[in-house]
C-alpha cells in the first residue's frame, strides 16, 4: 500500500533504500524470533535484548516513512502511511503477548513518529488520537503479557503434575508390592493392571468385568459369610466414601492374605458416580511380622506360656471383675525348689528343658477359666478368675505342688524338684495388680522359709516380717563400720579324754537399732546381699588373731559361706589373716557345708585345695542334712565330718534311723582317715552314746555354750593346767 502510494512521488533511490532497510530489519527480526519459537528453549537475557533491538529497527524503519515520506508527497499521504503503521501496531498488540518488551518498543517508536508527523502536518486532533491509541496499546500489551505468563505458568504446573502422577503410576506398576485397582459402579473390575492381576494370581484378561468381592472372598462368596474386613470394604463402597489404608483379609488361591487398600469414588463428566479407583499393596509379611512381635511381647518364648505382661493383664481383668460383681479372684505364685542346683550342676540347657516340662504340667492342671504363665526364671503364676472359698485355692495349690514334684526325665536322666506356692486373694489382699503380686510373693517367701514343698496364703503379718527384713538389711550394711559384730567361741573336746581340742568361732551381731539379732535372721540376709563376703573376711581375721593368743595345741574352726568361696581372692584372704595374726596354718580349720557343691563346684573345690595346700584343714559341716553324697568325700580330702545335732538327739531317743546314720558316718570316716565331731551334745547320756558310737570329738552345751573371748581364754587356761 505504501509503495503503491509513493512510487513516482518520491525519489526511487530513497524509496529503494527504505525498502531495503525495512526488509533487513524484518529478516533480522524473523531470525531472532525463530530462535525463540521453541517453548522448551531457555530464554537468555541476551536473546531478549536482541529481539527488542530487532523490533526497534522495524519501528525506526516505519518512523522514517511516517516522518519523511509525507514531506515528499501530499498531506493525505501521511494518513495513508499511518493507516499501514497503525495496523502493524494493532497486530503486534494482539498477537505478540509473548514478547512484551519488543512490542512496547516497536509500538512506542511507531506511535511517537506518527504523533510527530501529525503535529508537523498541523493535524493536532489526529496526533491526540495517536496518543490515546498509544496508551491503549501499551495497556493492552501489558495485560496480554500478564495473561500469557499466567497461562504458561498454569500450563507448566499441569505438565509437572502430570509428570508426577505418571511417575507415581509407573512406580506403582513396577513395584512388586503395590498396584492400581479400578471398578465400575457395578463393582466389577476394569482396566486391570498387570501387577494387580499378579496379586490376584490370575490373568488380566480373565478377571476384567468380574466382581472384585468375588475374586478376593474365596469360598466365602458362595456362603455369603464374609470376613469383617470385607464387609467393611463393601459397606464403604456402598456409601461411596473415600478410604485410606484399610486392612482387608482376602483369599487368594485358597490362601489367606492381607491387603492394604485405598480408594476414592470416580465421577463422569456429568458428575455421576462411575465407580472407584485406588491403590493397594500386599502387607501379609508385615502383618505376620507384627503379629509375631505382639506374640513375643505377651508370651514366653521358652515355654509358650503367657509372660509377666499378659499375666498382669489377666490378673487386672480378674480383679476388676471381682470388684464389680463383689466376688473374689486369686493369684498363685509358684517357685521351683532345688531348681538352681540342677541348673548350676547340669547346665542351662537341661534347666530349660525341665522348665518346658513344668509348663506342660501346669497347662494340664489349670481349667479353662484360669490363666497360667511364666513370671521369669523358675517362677510361674496362675490366675484364678472366680474363687468361691479358700478351699479351692488350697486344692489348686496342692495339685500344683504334687504334679510339679513328680520325677522329670531329661536327656535320659531322672531329676527331682519340688514346688512352693504363695497365694493372695483379690480384692481382700490388694486392690491393684501390684499389691496382689507383692503379697503373693511375700507368701511364697514364707513358704520357702518353711522348707519348700508347701503352700502359704498371704497374711498381713507377713508385711511386718518383710519390713523387719528390710530394716535388718539396712542396718547390716553399716554393722561393720559401727563395730557391731563380735565373736563367740564354743569349745570342742576329745571324746575319750574330754580335753579341749579346738574352738568354733561363731558370729554374733549386737545392733544399735535392733539389739542382739539371731544369726538365723541376719546370716541369710548377708548371703542374699553378698555382705557375707566382707563380714566373712572380718570373722576370719578376728578368729585367727584370737587363736594366736592360745596354746599351740588349741585349734580354731571358722565357718565359710559358699559366697566367700566363689570370690577369686578367697585363698589370698586366708593368707592375709594367717600372716597378720602369726597363726600357724595347721591350727586353722575351715568349715563348709555340702551346699558349696551345688553352685560352681569346680571354683569352690579349687579354693579349698589352695587352702589345704597352705596347711589348713577342711571340715564338712551338717553332713547328712542337705544333699549328701559320697561323691563329695571323694572330691576333697576333708579332715573332719561333723554329725548334725538332729541325728545326735534322734539317737538319744533310740531312733534306729539316726543310730544307723551315725554308725555309717563314723565307719566311713574311719576308713577314709577322717575324724568325726558330734554336734549338739547336751547331756551326759548323749556324751556316753556318741562315745560308744565311735565319734572322736564332741561339741555341745554339755561342755560349754558359745562364750566371749575372755571366757574362752579362761577355759584355755584351765585346760592348760589339766594337761600340765
Amino acid at each position: 500500500m505504501v509503495l503503491n502510494r509513493f512510487i513516482g512521488a518520491i525519489n526511487p533511490l530513497l524509496l529503494c533504500s527504505w525498502v531495503l532497510l525495512l526488509t533487513a530489519s524484518l529478516v533480522y527480526t524473523a531470525r531472532i524470533e525463530n530462535r525463540l519459537r521453541d517453548a522448551k528453549l531457555r530464554v537468555r537475557p541476551a536473546d531478549i535484548y536482541k529481539q527488542t533491538l530487532a523490533n526497534a529497527a522495524c519501528g525506526l524503519a516505519w518512523a522514517i516513512a511516517l516522518i519523511f515520506f509525507p514531506m515528499r508527497g501530499a498531506e493525505a499521504d501521511h494518513f495513508v502511511i499511518w493507516m499501514a503503521a497503525g495496523m502493524l501496531v494493532m497486530g503486534a498488540m494482539l498477537g505478540r503477548a509473548s514478547a512484551p518488551l519488543g512490542t512496547i518498543v516497536f509500538a512506542s517508536i511507531v506511535c511517537a513518529a506518527g504523533i510527530i508527523g501529525f503535529v508537523l502536518a498541523g493535524e493536532y486532533v489526529l496526533g491526540a488520537v495517536v496518543v490515546a491509541m498509544w496508551i491503549v496499546a501499551l495497556n493492552r500489551i501489558l495485560e496480554g503479557a500478564r495473561m500469557f505468563l499466567t497461562a504458561r505458568v498454569a500450563e507448566a504446573r499441569v505438565v509437572e503434575k502430570s509428570e508426577v502422577v505418571s511417575l507415581l503410576l509407573r512406580e506403582y506398576e513396577e513395584n512388586e508390592a503395590d498396584w492400581l485397582w479400578e471398578i465400575d459402579k457395578s463393582r466389577r473390575l476394569r482396566s486391570v493392571s498387570p501387577r494387580f492381576a499378579f496379586a490376584l494370581g490370575r490373568d488380566p484378561t480373565d478377571i476384567v468385568g468380574k466382581p472384585l468381592l468375588e475374586l478376593v472372598s474365596g469360598p466365602q462368596w458362595e456362603s455369603g459369610d464374609f470376613s469383617p474386613s470385607l464387609r467393611e470394604l463393601s459397606e464403604i463402597i456402598k456409601r461411596r466414601e473415600s478410604f485410606s489404608n484399610l486392612i482387608v483379609k482376602v483369599s487368594i488361591s485358597d490362601k489367606w492374605r492381607w491387603w492394604e487398600l485405598s480408594g476414592t469414588p470416580v465421577h463422569d463428566e456429568r458428575g455421576g458416580y462411575a465407580g472407584y479407583r485406588g491403590v493397594g499393596s500386599d502387607v501379609t509379611e508385615q502383618r505376620e511380622s507384627s503379629e509375631k512381635i505382639a506374640y513375643l511381647a505377651r508370651y514366653d518364648t521358652l515355654t509358650s506360656l503367657p509372660n509377666r505382661l499378659m499375666l498382669n493383664e489377666a490378673l487386672g481383668g480378674a480383679l476388676e471383675n471381682a470388684m464389680k460383681w463383689r466376688s473374689r479372684c486369686a493369684f498363685l505364685m509358684v517357685d521351683l525348689d532345688r531348681f538352681k542346683a540342677i541348673n548350676d550342676s547340669l547346665g542351662h540347657l537341661v534347666g530349660d528343658q525341665m522348665l518346658a516340662q513344668v509348663a506342660d504340667r501346669l497347662l494340664s492342671i489349670v481349667r479353662e477359666d484360669e490363666v497360667c504363665g511364666r513370671l521369669g526364671g523358675d517362677e510361674f503364676g496362675v490366675v484364678l478368675r472366680d474363687v468361691e472359698d479358700t478351699g479351692q485355692i488350697e486344692l489348686r495349690a496342692a495339685q500344683i505342688i504334687e504334679r510339679l514334684s513328680e520325677p522329670y526325665r531329661v536327656n535320659n536322666q531322672i531329676l527331682y524338684v519340688g514346688a512352693s506356692v504363695g497365694s493372695a486373694i483379690g480384692p481382700r489382699d490388694g486392690r491393684t495388680v501390684e499389691e496382689i503380686l507383692r503379697n503373693a510373693d511375700l507368701a511364697l517367701y514364707r513358704a520357702k522359709d518353711l522348707g519348700g514343698g508347701s503352700h502359704c496364703a498371704y497374711m498381713p503379718s507377713l508385711h511386718a516380717v518383710a519390713e523387719e527384713r528390710r530394716q535388718l538389711e539396712v542396718s547390716l550394711r553399716h554393722a561393720l563400720e559401727r563395730n557391731e559384730f563380735l565373736l563367740n567361741f564354743q569349745p570342742v573336746v576329745d571324746a575319750r579324754s574330754e580335753q579341749l581340742v579346738s574352738f568354733e568361732a561363731l558370729l554374733r551381731w549386737h545392733s544399735e537399732e535392733h539389739g542382739l539379732v539371731s544369726p538365723a535372721k541376719f546370716v541369710p540376709i548377708a548371703e542374699d546381699t553378698r555382705l557375707i563376703v566382707p563380714i566373712g573376711q572380718w570373722v576370719l581375721q578376728q578368729a585367727c588373731m584370737q587363736a594366736a593368743q592360745w596354746p599351740s595345741h588349741v585349734r580354731m574352726a571358722v565357718n565359710v559361706s559358699p559366697e566367700q568361696l566363689l570370690e577369686p581372692d578367697f585363698s589370698a584372704s586366708v593368707v592375709r589373716a594367717l600372716s597378720t595374726s602369726g597363726l600357724a596354718p595347721q591350727r586353722l580349720e575351715i568349715e563348709v557345708t555340702e551346699s558349696i557343691f551345688l553352685r560352681d563346684a569346680s571354683v569352690a573345690r579349687n579354693a579349698l585345695e589352695q587352702v589345704m595346700a597352705l596347711g589348713c584343714s577342711v571340715a564338712l559341716d551338717d553332713f547328712g542334712t542337705g544333699y549328701s553324697s559320697l561323691g563329695y568325700l571323694r572330691k576333697l580330702q576333708f579332715s573332719t565330718i561333723k554329725v548334725d545335732r538332729s541325728f545326735v538327739q534322734g539317737a538319744a531317743q533310740d531312733s534306729a534311723e539316726s543310730l544307723a546314720i551315725i554308725r555309717a558316718v563314723v565307719a566311713m570316716a574311719d576308713s577314709l582317715g577322717m575324724t568325726t565331731t558330734a554336734e549338739g551334745v547336751e547331756t551326759a547320756d548323749e556324751v556316753s552314746l556318741v562315745r560308744e558310737l565311735g565319734c572322736t570329738k564332741i561339741q555341745g552345751y554339755y561342755f560349754g555354750r558359745p562364750m566371749s573371748a575372755e571366757d574362752a581364754c579362761r577355759v584355755v587356761g584351765r585346760s592348760q593346767t589339766v594337761r600340765a
